[in-house]
């Protein structure tokens, strides 16, 4: 007996495209008799928030399914299909909706289990949308017999009243069944390290059952959420099976090469609370005694970047772009952004940079771009802000008997850059890249409606410290296409006169260091001056934190890449007492 575990890629609600992937497979695999797994909500797609609410959604949703029940005759092989469940009142209005597996086999669509743990935490609302399941499934197919759970089923926590994984245990124990293997669909999100937590929770579930683990996840960027694929099968301590990272894929995994597993109660026995594991702070003590943020590993720069590369391709394509605008400033943030588009372009679009030098650029600046943009083959255009800013300045003084100074002076310059940017991107349809970072944006240090401008933010989960990072691995891997002195000077804006980013915050590291603790929820401002941080320079940047609300709120979206990340599971009210 084959399993197949079918590791898709498809655009959220698009029936006509998940409609001719079943056509294909069932008439390629016409008495085969075989079992083909599906991802979670793979019929409809992964978020999908209010739309699953709306009436015209529900009604082409139920064409869909009335359309591929009329496969019915052509069926052969088996397969569970993640999908929505309705169920409507007389106006036809959902009552109840159900995130559930459908087995479509020789009978039409038929829901065989519904999802016990409905996620209700950072980016996960389903409470809001879905009834939960009650009951546990074992699923015989020919002569084997498969426990069925959904994404967060597989995961224990206080958070939740039952357990599913527990609860199926108890189900094979009570009528003495033997499970030939447990079987996840998932739409699990990517961030930093979910990989190796997924497979010990895999591994634990497989040496409690003493059964090969099935997990099917599926691919795709949706806004700034990314599902990596990364599917797998887990037969106890070992992983026999691994699907692609941010492709389509599929694995054939035959029945009969799986050899027995050792036992374990430990997946009965260990408690976690996701709340603590998600958002725990990734802070950790150096040589020198010192708490900081770890130094991201070639590894975790690999994952990285292969998640930006996709995150920006998927929402361009999904969007309609094929151009891109990035704006360099010499700086480093800017260089990183423009080296991961370029590394992500493909044949048939296009990338310039513009370069839009004020009063108080350096030289080296324009050198520094047009030196990396030389290296990588990129057009670069030099459009200065001088004129037009000395030209408000005039205007300003003349209208409000007033002189542009100080912040007033330094944000115009950073807006009339982004007027440009936008006027470009009007001109030929392009996608403005965002070059703002996590530091950066955690202490409102962007202008809004000027360098906080963009369709996408590419470094919005990187702290500064982690730009670096990255900058340094990617000029490891493909040959110092960032200048080495973009990386070695000091960082600044250059909206005033000799200025620094040290001037108006601390050191990176410290900085980095102090928001991941105020951000991951579980660290105060008492308790990093515990660990030893400044007790000035902490007040210092939750202050900054606290009053920059209201640009994060306005900010684009950012591509996650971290379990806390600012965006759509972020959400802290603008007025509020601090």
């Amino acid at each position: 007996m084959q399993i197949n575990i079918q590791q898709t890629h498809h655009t959220i609600g698009d029936f006509d495209a998940i409609f001719t992937y079943i056509e294909n497979l069932l008439r390629d695999n016409q008495g085969s008799g075989e079992l083909f797994i599906f991802p979670e909500l793979f019929l409809t797609g992964y978020p999908l928030q209010d739309l699953c609410l709306q009436r015209s959604f529900i009604e082409r949703y139920n064409d869909f399914l009335e359309k591929l029940n009329a496969l019915q005759d052509k069926l052969n092989p088996t397969l569970l299909l993640g999908g929505l469940d309705y169920e409507m009142d007389s106006e036809g209005l959902p009552l109840r909706i159900r995130n559930v597996i459908f087995e479509f086999g020789p009978k039409p669509l038929e829901p065989i289990y519904t999802k016990k743990l409905l996620p209700n935490y950072d980016i996960f609302d389903e409470q809001k949308y879905f009834s939960a399941g009650s009951e546990s499934c074992i699923y015989q197919f020919r002569d084997k017999k498969f426990g069925l759970l959904i994404c967060e089923d597989m995961w224990m926590s206080s958070m939740h009243s039952t357990d599913p994984v527990k609860e199926l245990y108890e189900l094979t124990e009570n009528e003495d069944i033997t499970l030939d293997g447990v079987i996840n669909l998932s739409a699990s999100p990517f961030y930093l390290g979910k990989d190796k937590t997924r497979l010990i929770r895999a591994s634990e579930i497989s040496t409690l059952f003493c059964c090969p683990f099935f997990y099917t996840n599926r691919v795709g960027g949706e806004d700034e959420i990314l599902f990596d694929g990364s599917s797998f099968v887990v037969n106890g301590s070992s992983v026999t099976h691994r699907a692609k990272f941010y492709q389509p894929d599929i694995l054939k995994i035959e029945m009969s090469k799986f050899s027995p597993v050792e036992k374990s109660l430990r997946a009965l026995s260990d408690r976690v609370n996701s709340w603590e594991s998600l958002f725990k702070a990734n802070i950790t003590k150096n040589e020198q005694g010192q708490y900081r943020i770890p130094e991201l590993s070639d590894q975790d720069c690999e994952e990285i970047l292969q998640s930006l590369r996709f995150g920006i391709q998927e929402y361009a394509r999904k969007s309609g772009f094929k151009n891109f605008d990035v704006a360099l400033s010499g700086g480093i943030d800017s260089a990183l952004v423009l080296a991961v588009m370029k590394l992500s372009l493909e044949e048939d679009q296009n990338l310039e940079a513009i370069f839009m030098p004020g009063f108080f650029s350096a030289t080296m600046s324009y050198d520094l771009s047009f030196e990396m943009c030389k290296k990588i083959g990129v057009k670069l255009t030099t459009f200065p802000i001088k004129f037009a800013h000395s030209s408000l300045r005039t205007q300003y003084q003349d209208v409000f008997k007033d002189p542009m100074e100080g912040l007033c002076d330094e944000n115009i310059q950073s807006r009339l850059r982004g007027a440009i940017l936008y006027a470009r991107s009007n001109q030929r349809n392009s996608m403005v890249l965002n070059t703002s970072n996590k530091s950066e944006l955690s202490v409102g240090y962007s202008t809004l409606y000027g360098d906080s401008v963009g369709a996408i933010s590419p470094l919005g989960d990187l702290y500064k410290s982690e730009v670096f990072a990255l900058s340094r691995y990617i000029n490891k891997q493909y040959g110092e296409i960032i200048p080495v002195g973009i990386i070695d000077r000091p960082p600044s804006a250059e909206l005033r006169e000799d200025q620094e980013d040290s001037q108006s915050l601390p050191e990176y590291p410290v900085l980095d260091t102090i928001l991941e603790g105020i951000l991951s929820y579980r660290l105060s401002t008492k308790n990093l001056i515990e660990m030893g941080l400044d007790a000035d320079e902490v007040s210092k940047v939750f202050k900054l934190y606290t009053r920059s609300e209201y640009k994060r709120k306005q900010f684009c979206p950012i591509i996650k890449i971290k379990a806390k990340s600012f965006g759509t599971g972020y959400r802290i009210p603008i007025c509020k007492k601090n």
